[in-house]
């Protein structure tokens, strides 16, 4: 890719092609792929100018050396990039803007007199039918004091006045409604389905496809754990599907055959097959829209709190003008006072500082599901950790296999144990799938119907003999499986510093898979920084032996750890310490962990864990790395702070804008030009970014 180094610091470079500008389009390649690499933090490219700002990871050298090499018309981006992408709506309203602002200089330089007083007078209706609309259903708020300001000014012939208030008023109203489109719309892309293959059902059984591939009338098999990816009727089976994210409804609803179930919701319990009406997903991307319009949850306390103070704060505006012509009998002095009012501010700054801050997480790879998230993350004291996938590294590796079946060698174990453990989302059965994938051992369906069993493991039959693999207390306790005679020297010589997968059929250990499970390199680090941050209580809760928890708790820093814990363990932890007082954060990554994170203040899911995991979480980050909970904390802490500053900043200006219209200082077209001209002042600076 040709381009010239624009400007150049450390770990930050902009760019620029060689062309005057970009379509649409190639933006939205161009940034995907981007975005898409390891060594890319931030990327954000400006089609107009056809400029790239990339904040990346490792050396400059090798930024340079990607962007050199980068040919963006040879790689394949998914079609969903586009019928998602912002841009489109960005360009929508910055033209509005632009035409807005043009038409407003020129209707004052060219159109006469007696036409734009017309234009004012026909333009204010609008306001003036809101407030009477507000006053006929017995509410007093801000539309009614908007509707009294502008037409005291028209019957007053100060049409100057009337004018600056409605174009103010129109800009204030345009960036709200941009803010909240783009905010929206990058979430609803965050919740959109990310689904690469699927399992189709044919005459010869399961076999694993993309769902490119995927046509009308086919049978795809969907199990717990999982988004469903289409559209369809089930056929066969029964399940508890979650339907949140587009309903905005958390509570399972049961499907079983000649039900309908729609993309993008998931199996909590259960298994179905589909047969498929809509490869598309029946406009899923639309319903997610229309579910978080429709939601409060984008509000934060605060946020609701500005809204409803916005209009409580009317009757004062209005009592403030009758006590000042009361006083004075001056009508000017009277109109200063209608002419300023909080509310307008209020209203507008509050939600685009919020949803502004959704938008930022959103480009660093952190997904919020709503603004009351980020203040639940600002005020927490308490976090739980899961372990494996969240403070061990998202991708564990096979370390070893043992076989204790003496006519199975290592890589029939290991065949056997990726067959059951391919159905599951879970890191550790993902190492299964990947390591025989690496040694190229196929592993077609040798099974009958598989089971999970949540925190324990799979079972199934093979031939007419039951085959089990998952924990310890499963194997050995729950089903009373035993080692076979003569192996017991070679089972106590399993290395202690891996986690084990166990394999049992007919009630006999046939093979072990001992799994590398390495702490992330940045756990240590984000733990104390997290201290330093002010969380009073780090918490971690794994499923593992007390052995492996006590090393990796010492390891990491965390005040309290608990081992051979089940998902119910977690969330009653969690609903004890809320119930002594804590705001408390869950982060995990399995099917075992969502009865925590539903039970949290703020549920956190690592990207790459188990679909239904991502799906009831509040928040997703990257699987990259843990930073991402620091850098969520530092934009939770700094967005209460800018809302907090805006409600003091936003009291002082209104209240001098009025002591000084009172006094006379000032005229109300000068009191209403500053009261607006704060007003979307405060809104730009509520959409700039938290962080550096």
């Amino acid at each position: 890719m040709k381009c010239v180094i624009k400007h150049d610091i450390k770990n930050r470079i902009r760019v620029h092609l060689l062309k005057d500008n970009l379509t649409i389009r190639e933006a939205d390649r161009l940034e995907y792929i981007l975005a898409s690499n390891d060594m890319v933090g931030l990327v954000e490219v400006y089609e107009r100018t056809a400029d790239v700002v990339i904040e990346y990871k490792k050396s400059r050298e090798e930024i340079i050396a990607l962007l050199a090499s980068l040919d963006p018309q040879k790689i394949e981006v998914p079609e969903s990039v586009y019928q998602t992408s912002g841009r489109e709506l960005n360009r929508q309203y910055q033209d509005k803007l632009f035409d807005k602002i043009a038409f407003r200089y020129i209707k004052n330089c060219i159109i006469p007199m007696p036409l734009r007083t017309a234009i004012t007078i026909a333009h204010s209706l609008k306001y003036v039918k809101e407030g009477l609309v507000c006053l006929w259903n017995k509410k007093l708020e801000v539309p009614v004091l908007d509707g009294a300001a502008i037409g005291a000014s028209v019957l007053r012939k100060d049409y100057k006045t009337a004018g600056s208030v409605m174009f103010l008023l129109g800009v204030g109203e345009l960036l709200e409604e941009w803010t909240h489109k783009k905010s929206v719309n990058d979430l609803a892309k965050t919740m959109s389905l990310n689904i690469g293959t699927v399992w189709l059902k044919t005459d010869e059984g399961e076999m694993s496809v993309s769902t490119a591939q995927v046509k009308e009338n086919d049978r795809i098999v969907v199990r717990m754990g999982k988004i469903i990816p289409f559209d369809g009727e089930v056929v066969e089976g029964e399940a508890m599907v979650n339907q949140a994210s587009l309903t905005g409804e958390s509570v399972p609803v049961a499907k079983s055959e000649g039900g309908y179930v729609y993309a993008g919701t998931v199996i909590e319990e259960g298994e179905i097959t589909i047969r498929v009406k809509a490869v598309s997903g029946s406009g899923r991307y639309d319903k997610i829209v229309k579910m978080i319009e429709e939601s409060e949850k984008l509000k934060s306390g605060l946020e609701s709190k500005a809204e409803h103070l916005a209009d409580k704060l009317v009757p004062y505006s209005f009592a403030g003008t009758i006590i000042t012509y009361l006083l004075t009998r001056n009508v000017t002095k009277a109109m200063s006072v209608l002419m300023v009012d909080y509310s307008c501010a209020l209203k507008l700054a509050m939600p685009i500082s919020v949803l502004s801050a959704i938008r930022e997480a959103g480009q660093r790879k952190i997904a919020v599901k709503g603004g009351k998230f980020l203040e639940a993350m600002a005020e927490a004291d308490t976090i739980i950790f899961d372990k494996t996938g969240t403070l061990t590294k998202a991708k564990p590796t096979v370390a070893r296999v043992i076989s204790f079946d003496d006519e199975r060698d290592e890589n029939e174990i290991l065949k056997i144990a990726a067959c059951l453990e391919e159905h599951f989302p879970h890191s550790m059965a993902n190492a299964v799938v990947e390591d025989a994938k690496k040694k190229g051992i196929e592993h077609d369906e040798m099974h009958s119907k598989v089971e999970y069993i949540v925190a324990h493991g799979i079972a199934t039959t093979i031939g007419d003999k039951k085959t089990i693999i998952g924990s310890w207390h499963f194997v050995f306790e729950d089903e009373a499986c035993i080692i076979p005679e003569g192996k017991k020297e070679l089972f106590d010589s399993i290395p202690p510093e891996y986690s084990q997968l166990y394999l049992a059929m007919d009630k006999k250990l046939i093979g072990v898979i001992c799994i590398e499970d390495p702490l992330r390199d940045e756990a240590k680090e984000v733990i104390d920084k997290l201290h330093a941050m002010g969380f009073e209580k780090l918490v971690m809760m794994t499923g593992d032996s007390e052995r492996t928890a006590k090393a990796i708790a010492k390891e990491v820093g965390v005040d309290e750890y608990y081992a051979e814990v089940l998902p119910e363990d977690k969330a009653g932890y969690i609903r004890k310490a809320k119930e002594e007082g804590h705001k408390v954060i869950m982060i995990g990554d399995g099917i075992n962990d969502s009865p925590a994170l539903s039970e949290a203040d703020v549920g956190i899911a690592i990207s790459e864990g188990a679909d239904i995991a991502r799906e009831i979480a509040d928040i997703t980050i990257g699987a990259d790395e843990l930073y991402g909970l620091t850098t969520l904390k530092q934009l939770s802490d700094l967005l209460m702070e800018r809302i907090r500053k805006n409600y003091r900043q936003i009291v002082v200006f209104n209240s001098s804008f009025i002591l000084l219209g009172v006094t006379g200082i000032i005229t109300p077209t000068t009191g209403a030009f500053l009261h607006n001209s704060s007003t979307v002042a405060f809104s730009l600076r509520s959409m700039s970014r938290l962080l550096d």
